[in-house]
């Protein structure tokens, strides 16, 4: 894609999303790259300016995550970020070492507002630290622009060699103003103009597609959730009904999921494409059989979805190419793009194995981050009602099924999660929570219902607010509204006697359950 751009630079950081995140928001294109990247690939992307994340690393320790000191020489802007911030220093001089006082969480900081990177920003303000090491002494040619009681140097800058240091995260929405600081990096260092537009990305990938198709037939891998109906939709818009959809019902949807993707996508829907609907529910459960634990889960139905494309491709006569709707923070959780660890792997990720038929798989999808998917779907005219529908993973309700999937749990969890749903938007609250979903627990216990013991399963509802799906806080959901919620699923879902309420913001948590 040819058009401005800054990379960042991962070292493990737990952040590295959100830091691309943040940069998009500034209307420039960003990616994440890990620090074993080559110096000439990092020169051949022609970036406007690089981002260093944090790490769990010791920067002055044997073996720890490191970087060519010509990355610092090269005049293109580069900003370190906690561990970018305390390499950057290590390398060119400064001093790091295990602080006195280790600062976690919101602090104070001191800035001065004559820094580039320190423009309208506050002369105290409260951002978001995590370190174990400090910079005790900044390197040479770099004059200190934020510090606070305990950490000398919480941001230094050389501004003749465009470098920045910054200890703290400004990509955390706990940094009051760390948009402004990114805005700052992104506009007065860079001196970036923000031409990454959702439009223009729509159409270009129109146009990419269009080209690399030919007269190819696809097959698009269909699960009726927002990133593949938006990549479907694409697809339908460059290649017309050179499209075949096939859509996996794997028994694993929400209540009534099936019917409600064949209206829209099928022979009655409004879009130019062909419409398969295989019904692979006892073929899916089947496979799980016996199968608690999460990984192997997504992997077995990873494996399966591509099983049945396969057999389908093979009915339908020769396919070229096959379409997934993965997005960016699938590929970055799987361990791709960056260098943090896998968190979970994705079943549309990764590429095929060589055993399957297909020439290429095609991902419209695979650089966006999900706000910016619902942005795409609606620059290509799909109703909002099925753009801003709540996520739902591939696995579907396999990973909200902890421990081994059953029919009898599948069942249990739809109905459980239908009365959510029915409640939440009853309360007027379905606009205003990021994601919300009912999941099935394996614990069970003692409960009283009537005069009788009951001995069944806890059903845990889980609802976030967040913006980029990277970071999530507890959605604060009325006492009044969650009671009505408690007390129909117990009276109207067999087998449940318990309904817990996660209060668990990510991190520490995903906002899935496996």
């Amino acid at each position: 894609m040819n058009q401005e751009k800054i990379i960042v630079i991962d070292f493990g950081g737990q952040y590295n999303q959100l830091v691309a995140r943040r940069v998009r928001e500034c209307k420039v294109y960003c990616e994440i790259y890990s620090y074993r990247t080559s110096m000439e690939e990092i020169k051949a992307m022609n970036p406007k300016g690089i981002i260093l994340t944090g790490g769990p690393n010791s920067c002055y320790e044997d073996g720890a995550a490191s970087i060519s000191r010509e990355l610092f020489e090269m005049q293109i802007p580069v900003l370190g970020l906690c561990y970018g911030a305390q390499l950057m220093m290590h390398t060119l001089g400064g001093h790091v070492c295990k602080a006195p006082v280790r600062e976690y969480g919101k602090i104070e900081v001191m800035v001065n507002q004559s820094s580039q990177i320190f423009q309208n920003v506050s002369e105290k303000t409260i951002c978001w630290m995590s370190h174990n090491d400090y910079i005790e002494k900044a390197a040479p040619g770099f004059e200190i622009t934020a510090h606070t009681q305990n950490c000398p140097v919480a941001a230094a800058e050389w501004t003749e060699k465009n470098l920045y240091a910054i200890q703290f995260h400004p990509e955390v929405l706990h940094t009051q103003e760390g948009s402004k600081m990114l805005h700052n990096f992104v506009y007065e260092v860079c001196k970036c103009k923000g031409s990454w537009k959702m439009d223009t990305f729509v159409e270009t990938s129109i146009e990419t597609i269009r080209q690399k198709v030919g007269n190819g037939k696809v097959l698009c891998a269909l699960s009726g959730g927002v990133d593949s109906s938006v990549a479907a939709v694409m697809m339908a818009k460059a290649v017309g009904n050179q499209l075949t959809c096939v859509f996996v019902d794997h028994g694993l949807l929400r209540k009534d999921e099936g019917n409600e993707v064949e209206e829209v996508f099928g022979s009655n829907g409004p879009y130019n494409l062909n419409f398969i609907r295989i019904n692979a529910q006892e073929r899916f459960y089947s496979k799980l059989k016996g199968i608690e634990e999460p990984e192997q889960k997504r992997k077995i139905i990873g494996e399966e979805f591509i099983r049945v494309f396969e057999e389908e491709a093979k009915k339908i006569g020769a396919v070229d190419f096959l379409v997934q709707g993965t997005i960016y923070p699938d590929v970055v959780e799987s361990g791709l793009g960056g260098e943090s660890a896998v968190i979970k792997s994705h079943h549309n990720v990764g590429g095929l194995p060589d055993y399957v038929d297909f020439k290429e798989i095609i991902e419209p999808l695979r650089n966006l981050f999900k706000d910016e998917v619902r942005k795409a779907g609606l620059e290509l005219g799909i109703p909002e009602k099925l753009v801003y529908r709540q996520p739902f993973p591939g696995p579907g309700l396999g990973i909200r099924i902890i421990g081994e999937v059953t029919p009898e749990k599948v069942v249990m969890v739809q109905e459980a999660d239908a009365i959510y749903r029915e409640e939440i938007a009853k309360a007027g609250l379905d606009k205003y929570i990021g994601q919300y979903f009912a999941a099935l627990t394996n614990m069970r216990s003692v409960g009283v219902m009537g005069d009788e013991r009951t001995y069944d399963y806890a059903v845990a509802l889980r609802a976030v607010s967040t913006v980029d799906f990277m970071t999530a806080e507890i959605a604060e959901i009325p006492w009044e509204v969650l009671g009505k919620i408690a007390n129909r699923i117990v009276n109207e879902v067999k087998h449940v006697n318990r309904v817990l309420y996660d209060c668990t913001g990510k991190p520490p948590g995903t906002i899935e359950f496996e």
